[in-house]
């Protein structure tokens, strides 16, 4: 099983440098930590007292790795979940924050098993996703991935300037639906037009 740096070193290649999308609400973005995130940890990289733009800049993918590992997988506790599915969740983590935790809640209640849905991975959820993997760890994991794929979808249809995102201007799969069915299994991949049908509606 990949570690958890070799997860987060993915994220940073996966996710590329420098970019300023104007329709991205965390800002200023560098291997996918955003400006908003840096603020909130008080990363200032060049120590003038203020976060900002050039110290997006500035980051490396050795401090983006450590970044993910730290404060999207250590400290929400994602380790303690079933391995088959913390990959999904760690990426889930880095691109949506507590969303990802909130995902694994709602499907963990859909599969029967009573826990809150507040993004926070404690005793209760760990135990109810224990014994929701124990079966089938893999097709938990699928379980969770299209559960992830199916909030990306309804997040751009209820957002029209993140459609982009789950759809390209040519009807394929965006970077959002790609990104999620790397964790799922081939069989459960949608086809091309499956995709074309689940965005019809939005023109």
């Amino acid at each position: 099983m990949k570690s958890v740096t070799d997860i987060a070193k993915e994220i940073v290649a996966r996710e590329g440098g420098y970019v300023k999308d104007p329709d991205d609400p965390g800002g200023a973005t560098k291997y996918g930590v955003t400006l908003a995130t840096m603020r909130r940890l008080g990363i200032d990289l060049d120590r003038d007292g203020v976060v900002s733009e050039r110290d997006v800049k500035l980051l490396t993918p050795a401090q983006a790795v450590q970044i993910y590992v730290r404060h999207y997988f250590e400290t929400p506790h994602l380790g303690e979940l079933p391995e088959a599915v913390q990959p999904s969740v760690f990426d889930m983590q880095v691109n949506a924050g507590d969303n990802a935790v909130k995902i694994l809640q709602r499907l963990l209640n859909r599969m029967g098993q009573a826990v809150a849905v507040d993004g926070q991975v404690g005793p209760q959820t760990i135990a109810a996703a224990r014994r929701a993997a124990a079966p089938d760890p893999g097709l938990f994991a699928d379980a969770y991935g299209i559960a992830r794929r199916t909030y990306y979808y309804d997040l751009a249809a209820a957002r029209p300037a993140s459609r982009k995102y789950a759809t390209t201007t040519a009807g394929t799969k965006g970077g959002w639906i790609l990104r999620a069915e790397e964790f799922i299994s081939p069989r459960f991949h949608l086809s091309p037009a499956q995709h074309k049908a689940r965005v019809a509606a939005w023109g």
